[in-house]
């Protein structure tokens, strides 16, 4: 496992701000998985196909 250690005048804020930093991007991706989902089920509605459904006929050369 790699390490990084990172030697600082303010330890504290320096946690306080990775901390801050990574929950940021946590909050980020959890919002981009949240608009996936809505556009999958955007696309199941539309078509009247389940995702399921649509990667078996896919793979099996049934959609063009």
């Amino acid at each position: 496992m790699a390490e990084l250690k990172i030697i600082c005048e303010y330890p504290d804020l320096l946690k306080q701000f990775i901390e801050e930093a990574l929950s940021r991007r946590i909050a980020s991706l959890k919002d981009g998985i949240r608009r996936t989902e809505e556009r999958i089920k955007e696309f199941e509605s539309k078509y009247q196909m389940s995702t399921q459904e649509f990667l078996h006929r896919y793979e099996n050369d049934e959609i063009q």
